[in-house]
């Protein structure tokens, strides 16, 4: 038994390599559960209601093709895909979300990482709690997602879907610097994570920045990124057993993509299978 972890789809945005959700079948094989952790399509307010509609009967269908159980994640771009937002595995020993509480201004390389900041903070200030939870956390960046409309991922023409891309994501050139900082930073904001909020976890699983890797932390604890179905970036995919955790390539074949080898495991301590919302 084991379950199955991939995150960043984007289904539906034309920098997806995933243009039909049949192409992921062979990963929902062999499986207890496939879980998509975030980003698995945009449900964020969009000119075009019915293609969002479309997106989500897609997302539908696909998860009542298989006997295999899927299971949606939010992310920042799918704040209102389910109301899971975080999952606590292998008896609190893994903690698995999207990612983007790791920055409080969501995406911070992207056009609209001000105004996160401030409907984040704003949503962060109507908490009755001077001590959030986690979970209170993250329902506030998923509100403030919710109010931050798509940009270039809901425009359908090529030339100006790829200006946009352009505009939104990698000008001006400072932009890069952006993204070279919120990846150098990921593996110490996710060590900060789990010691805050799950000091009992070894192993943080998240995705969002697009940069698949697995970093090893000097107190111990593992910070995985699985990476992204959008070109250039690479996927990996996570399998979850009874005694160990294993990150591997996901591999493409024609169309379709596949468990690809693995890359490394960890040993974790035998348990019965749970899957418990955090």
């Amino acid at each position: 038994a084991k379950l199955r972890i991939i995150s960043d789809i984007h289904y539906g945005d034309r920098a997806s390599a995933v243009h039909r959700l049949e192409q992921l079948a062979p990963l929902a094989d062999d499986t207890t559960s496939l879980i998509c952790n975030g980003h698995t399509t945009d449900t964020r307010p969009e000119p075009d209601h019915d293609a969002v509609n479309q997106r989500r009967a897609d997302l539908t269908s696909f998860a009542q093709a298989y006997s295999t159980p899927v299971q949606f994640l939010t992310g920042n771009h799918d704040p209102d895909i389910s109301e899971v937002h975080s999952l606590d595995l292998a008896e609190g020993q893994v903690l698995l979300t999207h990612g983007d509480i790791l920055y409080h201004n969501i995406v911070p390389w992207g056009q609209d990482a001000a105004l996160a900041d401030q409907l984040v903070q704003h949503f962060q200030d109507e908490l009755a709690s001077t001590q959030p939870t986690f979970n209170e956390l993250l329902i506030a960046h998923r509100r403030a997602a919710r109010d931050i409309p798509q940009r270039h991922q809901a425009e359908k023409h090529g030339l100006k879907y790829l200006a946009g891309f352009i505009t939104d994501t990698i000008w001006p050139p400072t932009r890069i610097l952006r993204i070279l900082k919120a990846w150098r930073e990921f593996p110490h904001r996710g060590q900060k994570l789990l010691q805050t909020h799950r000091p009992e976890a070894g192993i943080l699983i998240c995705g969002h920045t697009h940069r698949p890797g697995i970093w090893r932390r000097p107190n111990g604890q593992i910070l995985i990124n699985t990476g992204s179905f959008c070109p250039p970036s690479g996927q990996l995919m996570v399998d979850l057993k009874e005694d160990r955790l294993l990150v591997r390539k996901v591999l493409r074949k024609q169309q379709d993509y596949h468990p690809g080898k693995i890359v490394t495991q960890f040993p974790l301590t035998p348990r019965k299978p749970s899957v418990t919302p955090s």
